[in-house]
């Protein structure tokens, strides 16, 4: 290499004027210029996406104020038509009211607001969503947003502003700020905006999120304008307004080593056993001292001082002790019976063939947080039986419309085996085919979504593992109706057959012969040799008659049980005309049939009063201590009611009721061994 050729050297010092330079450009990102650079993380990505996220929004807000001050929320939502792609949006509900001084931060301040810390179920749990909506109107128009308010003080007057947010600091500007009289309103907000966006119809669409937001929240009255000038209302199916979710402290069970270090760098507690007992549920002194032993972890020192291995050790203990459950308290469930009605009245124009009892899971943890899962499944009627089954989605009461691709509910339902269920699924794998509708609900104190957008949720095993029980669960009621179906179709056909046949002959043979008619009633119950149990509903306006006949088709008398599940609001008086062998155990109800002579018949009746009476499915029969093989119309009870009936020995049947409870793992093993066979077949 020649003189020439050597490399240039560069003056002293030129790396560091560089950094220095990188260094005076760097500087603090407000959370809200964060959003605005980055809408798609909330879930404005789309026109379309953009307007209904918004109306998700505000109403997601309605209903937590409606349901935090017990008042049955009353919601309108309306969309006017501007421009090309632009709308006029605004929502009015009857909650609460916000205090005058809060309202600027409240719609026009992000990560603001009261539920983030509080460790109870909500739909709103960030404080970023209503004021997102109002940051993406304002840049998607240049025009504030119009909330007006009034609080239940009967001194109060309404308050009404004009608000926009400053992207630069996280501040909502306010103007127009002035009282008002809201004529005709004791209470409540409204928020209207500009936005650009594009109004759709079908699955993905406003109308849509509206009518399952009705499924799930039964208790509440919601009336939609949309663009066109058409007015959609789904009124209120039940005035049962749901539990009230309670605060509690994080549940141990779950957690990851860097929360367990922040709870014990903030504790208040002086001692470990302390710590543990007191800021944690379902914590015993018993517990907290087995913990600490099994962590080699001294129970008097202070959990300050627990560092890393301190809480890595005890997360270890915590791993090898038996907890109890999270409290349910902190969750506010549907509960099955709310499901079903929920769907029963949103869903009455598809006037399905069946509704398979709704199952709610006991509460589980993740990461410390308590969740239940619920779901419910509907089935035949004018639901299309062509294609994949409908998912409905939700997390804490609120419709997951997009993403169903990278949520865990899609994820546990292609993976659950529907085939032996009576759905039809290729390679046993997928989503299933056929005329269902499959509702699965997630409610948690604190829903591990995917994103800000709260679209999907994550795919955490302890999630999985409970959608996939109770999936279970409700497939098995499915199951046991379609075969109940079809078995009641086959008897049917041969009762026909053996009731217009024998008769005839025997007549004409006893013309032939000039005889007397014989009496067939032995000789028909020896040839169907079935206790037949039909159902019979009447209908008034505001009550529903069941009428059971029950009949002897065989040889012998029968002492059995029959049992009934029946909405807890509807029992007590409403029953009646019923031998009642023993009270209601919770919504459960059972009738003591004794001697039932062959080739007679006794009948049981009831009425149910209330706004829940039509949830009660008059084929939702159960039967013990008799064989359930000869029984048609009823199914043998279910060993989780743990309902302890009467042991009888069906002595000629060869078949003793079992009073224990079923497990669900010999269930499995059951259903296992059943599939097998039809597979083979």
């Amino acid at each position: 290499m020649g003189k020439d050729d050597a490399p240039a050297v560069k003056p002293a010092g030129t790396g560091k004027v560089t950094a220095e330079k990188l260094a005076d450009k760097q500087h603090e990102i407000s959370v809200t210029e964060f959003f605005e650079k980055n809408k798609q993380v909330l879930g404005f990505d789309s026109r379309a996406k953009s307007l209904l996220m918004g109306v998700k929004e505000a109403v997601d807000n309605s209903l937590d104020a409606c349901e935090e001050a017990e008042h049955l929320p009353d919601i309108i939502v309306k969309i006017e038509r501007t421009g090309e792609d632009e709308y006029k949006v605004s929502i009015e509900d009857n909650g609460p009211g916000i205090v005058h001084r809060a309202m600027p931060n409240v719609f026009g301040r992000l990560l603001y607001g009261s539920r983030f810390h509080a460790l109870r179920q909500s739909r709103g749990q960030q404080g970023i969503g209503i004021s997102a909506t109002v940051m993406f109107a304002n840049i998607s128009t240049g025009r504030p947003a119009h909330v007006a308010s009034k609080t239940e003080d009967l001194n109060a007057v309404a308050w009404e502003m004009d608000i926009a947010v400053d992207t630069k600091t996280n501040r909502p500007v306010v103007t127009n700020d002035k009282a008002f009289s809201w004529s005709g309103k004791d209470h409540g907000t409204l928020i209207e905006y500009v936005t650009k966006g594009r109004y759709m119809t079908g699955r993905q669409s406003i109308f849509e999120y509206l009518k399952e937001t009705a499924i799930v929240n039964p208790h509440a009255r919601i009336e939609f304008h949309d663009p066109e000038g058409k007015t959609y209302v789904f009124e209120r199916a039940t005035e049962t307004m749901p539990p009230k979710a309670k605060e509690i402290k994080p549940h141990p069970k779950g957690m990851e080593i860097g929360d367990m270090m922040n709870y014990s760098s903030i504790s208040e507690q002086k001692t470990v056993k302390d710590f543990l007992k007191n800021d944690f549920c379902r914590m015993t002194p018993r517990l907290a001292d087995e913990i600490c032993k099994l962590a080699n972890v001294d129970p008097k020192s202070n959990p300050t001082d627990l560092g890393r291995e301190g809480s890595l050790a005890l997360i270890n203990g915590i791993a090898n002790v038996k907890i109890m459950d999270p409290p349910a308290d902190c969750l506010s469930p549907i509960g099955d019976i709310l499901i079903k009605k929920g769907l029963m009245h949103t869903l009455e124009g598809m006037r399905p063939e069946y509704y398979a009892t709704p199952v709610t899971r006991p509460p589980k943890a993740v990461n410390g947080n308590p969740f239940t899962v619920e779901v419910g499944i509907v089935y035949g009627g004018d639901i299309p039986s062509d294609g994949q089954v409908t998912i409905m989605r939700f997390a804490n009461r609120v419709p997951l419309l997009y993403q169903q691709g990278a949520d865990i509910i899609t994820k546990a339902i292609s993976e659950f085996d529907w085939r032996r269920y009576g759905l039809e699924q290729r390679g046993g794998k997928g989503v299933p085919y056929g005329p269902a509708i499959i509702l699965v609900h997630v409610a948690s104190t604190k829903v591990p979504f995917t994103s800000e957008g709260k679209e999907a949720i994550a795919a955490f095993p302890e999630i999985e593992d409970e959608i996939l029980a109770a999936l279970r669960l409700c497939a098995r009621n499915l199951k046991s109706h379609l075969n109940k179906m079809d078995k009641k179709s086959k008897t049917h056909e041969k009762f026909d057959i053996v009731q217009g046949l024998l008769p005839d002959l025997a007549k004409k043979v006893s013309e032939q012969l000039g005889k007397p008619v014989p009496d067939l009633s032995r000789t028909i119950s020896k040839i169907m040799n079935v206790v037949w149990i039909e159902p019979t509903v009447q209908k008034s306006k505001d009550s529903r008659t069941f009428t059971y006949d029950i009949y002897n088709y065989t040889t012998r008398p029968h002492t059995f049980m029959v049992h009934m599940r029946i909405p807890e609001e509807c029992i007590g008086e409403s029953i009646t005309n019923g031998p009642l062998f023993d009270s209601a155990k919770e919504d459960k109800v059972q009738w003591l049939i004794r001697d039932l002579e062959a080739s007679s018949s006794i009948q049981i009746s009831f009425e149910l009063k209330g706004d829940m009476a039509d949830t009660f499915d008059a084929d939702d029969v159960y039967i013990s201590g008799i064989n359930p093989v000869i029984v048609m119309g009823a199914e043998a009870l279910p060993g989780d009611w743990g309902i302890k009936g009467m042991k009888i020995t069906e002595s000629e049947d060869d078949y003793v009721q079992d009073d224990s409870d079923e497990e669900e793992e010999e269930a499995e093993a059951l259903e296992e061994e059943e599939f097998e066979k039809e597979e083979d077949e």
